[in-house]
């Protein structure tokens, strides 16, 4: 397993992270936990999950307990109040079984919370901060001028944004600009929220970006063998490669 620094908040973080948001009471929670422990045994340290979905977040937290100190959990708020953010980090660290998350990310589509703002909630995220029970701040949003704005703004340490092998080709630049500004990219999405079915080739792609962490959602022990199969045995990235990606990205443009 390779492990990248994951920008300035200095986590080494392993280059396959585990997306838990698709875990759920439909899964036994013995088969979940073999899914979480096989991907911790193999090397990944990285778990995503959202306090939008408390099933997935309960199920991580049962099956990281005992290993909490080993890896990093990620969990996102999409609350619109300093008061509801508190609240909601409470009610994920008692989820999860944690002390503190190591990255605290706020979802939002176009507005970005700034420092002393009327809302609070940049404030109250940095108190977060500073009072241990988050280690990091970042950003999650599918909205391409709110993930420029975040980056230049110099506020967030990490940005979660939708890239793949069909996105369009200017996603490839706020990679560059999270390299500029020494900010963690994480890809979300990195199947197209399941229209690309070729996981060689949408492995092989984002592994052309060293800076980029991927965040693949895992919901069987079959998906989760093939995702580690693949980032063993990547594809050549060849012409070949770039003319298969290049196909693909077209059609689906």
């Amino acid at each position: 397993m390779e492990y990248i620094r994951l920008g300035k908040t200095d986590l080494l973080v392993s280059r396959i992270a585990f997306g838990a948001m698709r875990l759920s009471e439909d899964n036994q929670s013995e088969d979940t936990a073999l899914i979480i422990r096989k991907a911790y045994e193999s090397g990944i340290n990285f778990y995503d999950t959202s306090s939008s979905m408390p099933e997935s977040e309960k199920l991580l937290g049962d099956a990281l307990y005992d290993i909490r100190n080993n890896v990093f959990i990620a969990t996102t708020t999409n609350c619109k109040t300093s008061k509801e953010v508190v609240e909601n980090i409470e009610s994920s660290l008692m989820t999860l079984h944690c002390d503190y998350v190591d990255l605290y990310q706020y979802e939002t589509e176009d507005f970005l919370p700034e420092p002393d703002g009327s809302d609070g909630i940049y404030n109250t995220l940095l108190d977060l901060k500073n009072s241990g029970k988050a280690k990091h701040i970042g950003i999650v949003t599918v909205n391409y001028e709110t993930a420029q704005k975040a980056v230049k703004s110099g506020l967030y340490e990490t940005i979660q944004f939708p890239f793949n092998m069909i996105c369009p080709e200017e996603v490839s630049d706020l990679v560059k600009l999270c390299e500029d500004y020494d900010v963690g990219f994480i890809a979300m999405q990195p199947l197209g929220g399941g229209v690309v079915e070729n996981i060689p080739l949408a492995l092989g792609f984002l592994k052309q970006y060293e800076s980029v962490v991927p965040i693949w959602g895992v919901q069987s022990q079959d998906e989760m063998n093939q995702i580690l199969y693949f980032n063993d045995h990547p594809p050549v990235i060849d012409e070949q490669f770039k003319a298969d990606v290049e196909r693909a990205r077209l059609f689906f443009n």
